[in-house]
């Protein structure tokens, strides 16, 4: 007689998080993206259902980055200093689903430029793209509180999904996309007990969980990798199997951002001429980083080297197929 598999059973859901509103539902996208909606843990297709496959976002600066090696710069060397084309050449070129704009010309030590400047290039790449928008402020609590809301206003009907909310800086953001219908990144510092409590401080202010989306903070491989797993793989076992639904949300991860921070990903051949060539080794250690987070758990992918948005796009696919 035949053994049958064992089959977890679980007793939750991820909440599904819709990103963009087409003209049919108050904005003017050309496409939306659908996250969450996992009954058990990722593609694991014979115990449960995942039915929306992680997106893809890349990110895109409304300045030039001064810090991005010359490896990464490459793809968008003509670009750069637009980031309305930059955004259309993510789209058109290298097929991404969501742009991931993050505001660096707001930020004291990038150019510091006022909120209305700063939502300016927001509704310009609003123009210039059809998918929806991921909107990242500066991380500096006092300009995010300044421009974000602006921005936020700009933006309004488009169902973005703006961030992010801490557990010390989220009352200003809460309420402006409450006021404007957007989605919140709530971010934690790695630390399971601190991303529940963001959660639990944004929806007490009335924002329903089905628009939130969590943000673990990622680690890049070899600089912190398998600690963002083990919170990401936790968050999933308390939501799904102890219905724990401050945790039953979708969960982004900013790989290119992380990955390459790392040495090994963008030091040059001439002082590490046994580590390989830069233009293989980068891309990789991006797409490195993004494949055990997408078997942890991940929604939403930002990242930035076109060629790892494409092996990852085929690590997807694969991936999906029942």
């Amino acid at each position: 007689m035949p053994l049958e598999p064992v089959k977890e059973k679980w007793v939750g859901k991820i909440n599904e998080v819709t990103i963009g509103a087409t003209r049919e539902e108050g904005g003017s996208r050309t496409s939306v993206v659908t996250v969450g909606g996992e009954t058990g843990l990722s593609f694991l297709h014979d115990e449960s259902e995942m039915p929306h496959r992680p997106a893809l976002a890349m990110e895109v600066w409304d300045v030039a980055p001064s810090d991005w090696p010359e490896e990464l710069t490459k793809p968008f060397k003509e670009v750069l200093d637009d980031p309305a084309r930059w955004s259309r050449k993510c789209v058109d070129e290298y097929g991404a689903e969501l742009i991931c704009l993050r505001l660096q010309s707001a930020h004291s030590d990038f150019g510091n430029i006022s909120p209305d400047k700063v939502s300016e290039g927001v509704k310009k790449v609003l123009e210039a793209v059809g998918v929806p928008l991921i909107v990242l402020g500066t991380g500096q609590d006092d300009r995010d509180n300044e421009v974000l809301p602006r921005c936020s206003e700009v933006a309004k009907g488009e169902k973005c999904l703006f961030g992010d909310a801490t557990q010390d800086n989220y009352k200003t953001l809460v309420a402006a996309c409450l006021a404007d219908g957007h989605g919140i990144i709530g971010q934690s510092p790695i630390d399971i007990n601190i991303a529940k409590q963001v959660n639990i401080l944004v929806s007490d202010m009335g924002f329903p969980l089905e628009r939130i989306v969590m943000d673990p903070t990622t680690g890049g491989l070899g600089y912190g990798l398998e600690y963002t797993y083990s919170i990401m793989e936790r968050a999933r076992l308390a939501a799904l199997g102890a219905g724990d639904k401050t945790l039953a949300l979708p969960i982004i991860c900013r790989i290119g951002q992380e990955a390459w921070r790392a040495k090994e990903a963008k030091a040059s051949e001439e002082d590490f001429p046994s580590w390989g060539s830069v233009s293989e080794r980068g891309p990789m250690w991006e797409v490195t980083t993004a494949v055990p987070l997408l078997l942890a758990g991940a929604d939403i992918l930002i990242m930035r080297h076109p060629r790892a948005v494409e092996s990852v796009k085929e690590t997807i696919e694969e991936l999906m197929k029942k």
